[in-house]
């Protein structure tokens, strides 16, 4: 197998790449999304995860929504989302969250989530409502619900993904072997367990990978079959960017033939579709996910 090229950590530590260079958030489409962001005191995965790509996607018209707050009950050394003791969640949220995407008038809609492992059904009611208000406001949008690791509580998975989403995603973030590193709150096998039932519930299945974290092509590939076997359809790979000096370093930046490579690897392996690419994130194109 030809050896593609990759940055070392020694080189990743001196400046960015240039493909990793993104333009500025503006126009009059961003501003738009702004304002309704601000005005109905939504909160957006794009701002607390300082996504690369909110420039791009607010400025058509598009935005990942966060419900249940912005404090997340675990500590993943890669997320910029604030860690701590949630405050109650909001019960009006599904409203004003719907009632915001029927004024974007967008096509389709993304929803995530922090985790909330203090609540006993993990936030599952405000997941259902959530989506059952926005098909309600706007039936012909289409929806993909990025919904946490519920910890093996099965019933709270299928009410949260019970509300007519097209599209389920749990991410599995990186490779089996850096997950006490990465997300020591998980499990590898819990999260394709998750993703197994939502398959065989009969959702279309959906996970996304960081690079850069420091595994092997070896271990990327291993991922890849065990998704395949799990019935996971569509697989989004990018390259993880330490968000502050508080978390992981990044251990190499992955050239973009690279991301190409396991592309074609993954689609080999069975996954319907894989989208690859340094800058790419789990909601990046999130719309052309919904026919796989």
């Amino acid at each position: 197998m030809i050896e593609l090229p990759i940055i070392s950590e020694e080189a990743s530590k001196r400046k960015k790449p240039n493909w990793l260079r993104v333009k500025l958030p503006v126009g009059k489409e961003y501003a738009k999304v702004r304002k309704l962001v601000d005005e109905h005191k939504l909160h957006t995965i794009c701002e607390s995860g300082n996504c690369p790509n909110m420039g791009e996607c607010w400025g058509a018209g598009t935005a990942t929504f966060m419900i249940l707050g912005n404090v997340c009950t675990r500590s993943c050394s890669f997320c910029a989302v604030a860690t701590g003791r949630p405050p109650e969640y909001d019960t009006d949220e599904p409203r004003r969250v719907a009632e915001a995407i029927k004024l974007m008038g967008v096509k389709h809609a993304v929803i995530t989530s922090v985790n909330r492992d203090e609540l006993k059904d993990r936030g599952a009611e405000i997941w259902y409502q959530t989506v059952v208000e926005t098909k309600r406001l706007s039936p012909q949008t289409t929806i993909e619900t990025l919904i946490p690791d519920v910890k093996a509580n099965w019933d709270a998975l299928y009410r949260m993904i019970s509300g007519g989403q097209e599209v389920v995603s749990h991410n599995m973030e990186t490779v089996e072997s850096l997950y006490r590193r990465v997300r020591p709150q998980a499990k590898y096998s819990r999260s394709l367990e998750q993703i197994k039932l939502t398959k065989e519930f009969g959702k279309r299945t959906k996970t996304g990978i960081m690079l850069g974290l420091g595994e092997t092509k070896d271990e990327v590939y291993k991922a890849m079959d065990d998704l395949a076997q799990h019935g996971c359809d569509i697989l989004t790979l990018g390259q993880y960017l330490q968000p502050t000096k508080m978390h992981i370093e990044v251990a190499e930046f992955i050239h973009p033939d690279l991301f190409s490579h396991y592309r074609e690897e993954g689609l080999k392996r069975g996954i319907k579709y894989v989208e690859s690419g340094p800058l790419v994130r789990s909601s990046y194109h999130a719309e052309r996910h919904v026919n796989v």
